[in-house]
């Protein structure tokens, strides 16, 4: 009987990806954390606070997209569509999430808590994709 070696070739993100890839979650969750405080005390600082956060999180969201669009063409991860597809969409929402807050702080709820729920849901999803590795290893 014959054995045939495979190894899957990859290599983890560049340290820049990872750490732009990284720094978009923790933004939105900030972003959700603040709409849901919003909504129990109805203080308009909190809606400035979201506002903020998202803002911040689009442009790390962006970045990570471009790297995305990179890795691609080059094949590096052996999951690049449904990674860049993911990014794509969280990035999409995010910015109809920042559209959402810019309208008065009364006119935010509920869709706007609705939309941090699903972007940060997402902003989750990819950076899970994104960091992780397949394992290498010999077929037996």
């Amino acid at each position: 009987m014959t054995t045939v070696a495979h190894t899957v070739h990859t290599s983890p993100p560049s340290r820049l990806h990872a750490i732009v890839l990284c720094s978009q979650m923790p933004l939105f969750l900030g972003a959700l954390i603040a709409d849901i405080a919003y909504y129990r005390s109805y203080q308009i600082q909190w809606s400035n606070f979201a506002s903020w956060l998202i803002a911040g999180a689009l442009v790390f969201a962006g970045l990570a997209l471009l790297f995305a669009l990179v890795g691609l063409f080059r094949r590096r991860n052996p999951r690049p569509l449904t990674y860049f597809l993911l990014l794509l969409v969280t990035w999409v929402l995010g910015f109809i999430n920042a559209l959402e807050h810019a309208k008065d702080a009364w006119a935010v709820m509920p869709i706007g808590l609705a939309l941090s729920l699903i972007v940060t849901l997402l902003a989750a999803a990819a950076t899970w994709v994104g960091l992780a590795q397949p394992r290498t290893g010999e077929a037996r």
